[in-house]
């Protein structure tokens, strides 16, 4: 794995060393040596993570930290305080001011590796998001997320340990805010998992009963914990495990004895961090439904239709089994718009949409094609059950008016239909579509309110 390293220090040598070592490793190596260089490399362009000296004169590395995490821009970039303080009360200073994690001089060369790599692959599944996020936001479909620079909520946690005094530490020190839950067998941790909605598991590695690291590997693994954050908890010095868990996938990490600030300090930028990560993934899901949802009526749109007819085209062929293709236009509808409005209009498009979709089956294929056309792709369909299906809906929309918000409450309307069915061999989306509209133009032409079925 390869990164942009930005590395911050106002000692020369310091900067050269760990230039030297991340280069050897094949990281790309910029070099800030104060606070106001970093923020100006920053701006520049955003690094994949910062390792940042923290005594500085002028500004010191908890003040850039801060300043670094404030931005929108920069608050998900990965922030590593590398400092000759080494008391818990420093790293919770750091932690309090945004970093993602402290570690203390002479560093110990496979701990920076696999802590650069494991906060990298992180924050590249965070970029990942964002720039689907960003692509949703250009086509004006979606608002973009908070930034993580809001203050977590209380969270629903699971400990995983089989000593009672510890799970009982854990519980204390985190109660206050959070609602802990514990496990203490290997199975009742995945059972747990699998069936609970938890913001964050924190994993003893010191466990007597049971590999926790097989644990953490299996936890990954899992639907229902992939995106949950995982905290080891592992004994100071077990640099083999500590590795072995950052390689896996695990967030983050505590070595015992555990302080309880750092603790509190940790799971808060887990928090902050996985709710950051879930309205990513939020928004991303909602530009994708709303990219191929017509917005008004809820019902697909034609980009959409266009698409997957051709799909289902294939499967029909494929299967030997019939599609029928149902295309639907309001009668005079340009009247209604006329006469009560274009916001009457929308209501009355709203409830034919609604209309369609309580007579179709989940299997069938309904858009909005434009305006007031709407299609209904049904598979395993003849035209004879789909004409049946199509008479239904004309007699329910013309025998129950449509109910809107101004006088006189309700009007009628009626609808014109036409069917049309593949007829396989190089059949395509575009005659079918032509042979529907066909059949719809010929309702129309002899009265309208009807419904005519392709004769081919």
């Amino acid at each position: 794995m390869t990164a942009r390293v930005l590395v911050v220090d106002d000692i020369l040598s310091n900067v050269k060393l760990l230039e030297a070592k991340l280069s050897a490793e094949y990281f790309e190596v910029i070099t800030a040596f104060n606070g106001l260089e970093c923020l100006a490399k920053m701006d520049q362009g955003a690094p994949d993570i910062v390792l940042l000296d923290v005594m500085m004169p002028g500004m010191d590395g908890f003040e850039v930290c801060r300043r670094i995490k404030s931005n929108p821009k920069t608050a998900h970039v990965p922030v590593v305080m590398v400092t000759a303080l080494d008391q818990p009360s420093d790293r919770v200073a750091g932690l309090d001011a945004g970093a993602d994690d402290f570690l203390t001089k002479p560093v110990d060369d496979s701990a920076l590796f696999a802590r650069v790599r494991s906060l990298v692959r992180l924050k590249m599944m965070t970029d990942e998001l964002r720039m689907r996020e960003s692509t949703g936001q250009g086509m004006g479909l979606i608002d973009p997320a908070e930034t993580l620079t809001e203050n977590a909520q209380a969270g629903r946690i699971l400990v995983i340990e089989d000593r009672a005094e510890s799970v009982a530490w854990f519980s204390n020190a985190l109660a206050p805010g959070h609602q802990v839950s514990s496990a203490d067998t290997f199975e009742e941790a995945l059972v747990r998992v699998k069936g609970g909605d938890f913001d964050l598991i924190i994993v003893s590695l010191g466990m007597r009963g049971f590999d926790g690291l097989r644990l953490c590997s299996q936890l990954r693994s899992l639907p229902e914990g992939r995106h949950v954050p995982i905290l080891v908890v592992v004994s100071d010095g077990d640099r083999r495990k500590l590795t072995q868990a950052l390689e896996m996938g695990v967030n983050d990490y505590l070595t015992r004895p555990v302080d309880k600030n750092e603790l509190v300090a940790r799971v808060r930028t887990q928090l902050r961090k996985k709710r950051y990560a879930d309205r990513l993934r939020h928004n991303v899901q909602l530009s994708l439904e709303m990219a191929i949802t017509d917005q008004l009526t809820g019902l697909h749109n034609r980009r959409y239709m266009s698409r997957h007819l051709d799909t289902l085209l294939i499967d029909a062929k494929r299967s030997s089994r019939p599609l029928a293709f149902v295309i639907m236009d309001i009668d005079f509808f340009k009247q209604v718009n006329d006469t009560y409005g274009h916001d009457i209009g929308d209501e009355v498009l709203k409830e034919f949409a609604g209309r369609i979709a309580s007579n179709t089956r989940g299997i069938d294929l309904a858009c909005r094609y434009g305006g007031e056309e709407f299609v209904v792709a049904m598979p395993d369909t003849d035209i004879a059950f789909a004409t049946n299906i199509a008479e239904r809906l004309r007699q329910s929309i013309e025998t129950t008016p449509v109910q809107i918000s101004r006088a006189p409450g309700q009007i009628s309307i009626t609808i014109s239909i036409g069917i049309a069915r593949c007829e396989g061999g190089d059949d395509s989306a575009e005659k079918l579509l032509h042979r529907a509209d066909q059949a719809l133009y010929r309702a129309k032409r002899s009265g309208r309110n009807k419904v005519v079925a392709d004769a081919a």
